[in-house]
């Protein structure tokens, strides 16, 4: 079962994926806000949508399969991120495995769809892809008393693209690294949520292309935190609310490895999660505003 939303932005339609067949979900999530996201899982939304598949009351949604997909939860909250969680990664980027996970943000608004264009923003001459794996936050966590209680509160996974500008990254941002992440649909996700008893979340294996030539292929078994183990930890310094995003880090192959080139206008990169989808967006130079032409 994977819960997608399909259509246009702004416009998309809740629905479930089950034996090949892609249904309308409105007559569930109207119960709530009307779509996927933090009170439709918070009132046990995935149950729900099983038992209404077995019990064959959602309509087929015609037209599916030519419908844009959006990402699959509407409108976290928070978006919160792991760094250098893989140790091929961490060398990589000159650095040592951490020994607590490393922790940033990036905007909700950066969230949109798997297939939907990034716009590389002005002036931004080190735009880099991360396959990531991201945790879907289904009950609310804070002070969680055990690793072993954090997967309660995982309603399930999808993936995302951490887009990552390198120079705002690490050289402007004094060592915060937000600034290097929160650039307009720098999170491309999805296409899907996939339930969380449905994934063994410690042994996907990851892909990225760019342009069609292999860049990351690894697995999360590689990850020094494990996802249990990221919930845990993060619900001692903050509440994890349903709906919100967390993504667990990305393996070895970026353009900051110094091994590839960064992104440029016509780019495309092609992302994949082993059951949990592929992710195709192209990269275009985002068109410069008025206001910043003049001062040029």
């Amino acid at each position: 079962m994977q819960l997608l939303r399909l259509g246009p932005v702004g416009q998309e339609i809740p629905a479930v994926t089950h034996d090949g067949t892609t249904y309308d979900l409105r007559p569930l999530t109207a119960d709530t806000s009307g779509d996927i996201d933090g009170a439709f899982l918070a009132a046990d939304g995935i149950a729900r949508t099983r038992a209404a598949l077995a019990a064959g009351e959602l309509p087929v949604l015609d037209g599916a399969d030519t419908m844009r997909r959006g990402a699959p939860v509407a409108r976290p909250t928070a978006v919160v991120c792991v760094g250098q969680n893989y140790a091929a990664h961490a060398r990589e980027s000159g650095a040592e495995p951490p020994r607590l996970p490393i922790i940033f943000f990036k905007h909700p608004n950066t969230v949109v769809g798997p297939d939907d264009t990034v716009p590389i923003p002005p002036g931004a001459e080190r735009v880099d892809w991360e396959v990531e794996l991201a945790i879907v936050v289904g009950a609310r966590a804070s002070y969680l008393p055990s690793v072993e209680a954090a997967l309660e509160h995982v309603a399930g996974y999808t993936v995302v693209d951490d887009v990552s500008e390198r120079t705002w990254q690490l050289d402007d941002s004094l060592g915060q690294w937000s600034k290097g992440k929160c650039a307009p649909a720098f999170l491309p996700t999805g296409p899907a949520l996939v339930p969380a008893d449905e994934v063994d979340p410690g042994d996907l294996r990851l892909r990225t292309t760019v342009n069609g030539e292999p860049r990351q292929d690894s697995s999360t078994a590689d990850m020094i935190f494990g996802v249990a183990e990221i919930v845990h930890h993060l619900s001692q310094y903050m509440t994890l609310e349903p709906g919100d995003l967390v993504c667990t880090g990305t393996p070895e192959g970026v353009a900051l490895s110094g091994r590839f080139p960064y992104l440029s206008d016509g780019d495309v990169v092609e992302l994949e999660i082993d059951g949990l989808g592929r992710q195709r967006h192209a990269f275009a130079d985002a068109p410069v505003p008025a206001a910043a032409a003049a001062r040029g």
